[in-house]
């Protein structure tokens, strides 16, 4: 008895069926599912995030000296320069620090860190 033997005792071997008709539904109706799908991916996932995006580049762009800022990574402080990619934030006196423009997270009101 040959392994191959063996295994069809334990694995019935395949045999040719004939292939099931088509489903009568088809055309348009198959693409239905996948395009509501991608639409409820849009405005579910993709457009809030564009929304956030673009506001965060309108508080970049507004950005001026002076203003009390909030960093990504938790820093508080005061902007005194702007540069075209980084910013200078003073965190204590005569204490500066460069971050990234992209890193401010939040502009606080005027007046905030003096009175934390």
């Amino acid at each position: 008895m040959s392994p191959l033997d063996l295994l069809d005792l334990v694995i019935s071997p395949a045999h040719a069926q004939a292939a099931a008709p088509a489903p009568a539904g088809g055309g348009l109706s198959v693409f239905i599912l996948p395009l509501v799908l991608l639409a409820v991916m849009y405005f579910i996932m993709i457009r809030p995030q564009m929304k956030r995006q673009k506001e965060h580049r309108a508080m970049l762009d507004k950005l001026a000296p002076g203003d009390e800022v909030i960093t990504s990574g938790g820093i508080a402080g005061v902007v005194r320069e702007i540069g075209d990619s980084f910013i200078s934030v003073e965190i204590a006196d005569n204490v500066r620090v460069r971050v990234q423009k992209g890193a401010v997270g939040n502009v606080l009101p005027k007046g905030t860190l003096k009175s934390a």
